[in-house]
């Protein structure tokens, strides 16, 4: 996620969109937030961690954002942006529909009129689940091995994590949503999609999709 070309791919979608500067929810330590201030756009980050913060301003260049530290689905700032915009799945870091929910209202209540709200997010693997079965591979190498949990009455997942080699392991919960619920999600906050794409290289969205990078326009 931190490659130069994943960045800077990332970096140039975005950049159009934020004329009237950006928001980014979740902003974590600057991987995005930096490059795109970097580009001339005004860009401010909320994040609830102050330890990935502090990251961010130790960081050459972090000067350039403004932070707030905060819960992304509620926390406000003194300013409007023409872009708002949550990536790398951190949508799925909210384990609840109404949290969710509340998520796409704040980023709304921060949209000048025609402003843009950008969610990269993953695709539920629920096709490659057989009856009875909860878990899917997702990495399966001598280095890593990854599998996610689904609970499909919940929509919350467990992602499991084991580094052999090294002895490690660690798991996080999530809480998956197919883009049609977001998209409804965006209704309620007065947005409408506007484009939809399966990368940030715009490749075309398809049923094969494993994740997507939306578009929601705040009329």
């Amino acid at each position: 996620m931190f490659a130069p070309d994943v960045v800077g791919t990332t970096v140039d979608y975005l950049v159009p969109f934020a004329a009237g500067g950006a928001l980014e929810l979740a902003v974590g330590s600057g991987r995005i937030a930096i490059p795109l201030a970097e580009r001339g756009v005004r860009v401010h980050g909320i994040d609830i961690a102050p330890a990935v913060l502090e990251q961010l301003h130790g960081k050459p260049g972090g000067e350039r954002v403004t932070t707030t530290l905060g819960d992304y689905t509620t926390t406000t700032v003194r300013a409007s942006f023409s872009l708002v915009y949550l990536v790398w799945n951190s949508l799925s870091n909210v384990t609840t529909q109404d949290g969710q929910v509340a998520a796409f209202a704040n980023a709304a209540a921060h949209l000048e009129p025609g402003g843009s709200f950008v969610v990269e997010m993953f695709v539920p693997q629920l096709r490659r689940l057989p009856p009875g079965q909860d878990f899917v591979p997702f990495d399966v190498t001598p280095e890593h091995l990854g599998f996610d949990e689904y609970d499909v009455l919940t929509q919350r997942l467990v992602s499991h994590h084991y580094w052999p080699a090294r002895g490690k392991q660690g798991s996080g919960e999530f809480r998956y949503a197919w883009p049609s619920e977001l998209d409804l999600m965006a209704r309620l906050a007065g947005m409408q999609l506007s484009e939809r794409w399966a990368g940030w290289r715009r490749e075309l969205f398809t049923a094969e999709s494993d994740s997507h990078v939306s578009v929601w326009t705040r009329a």
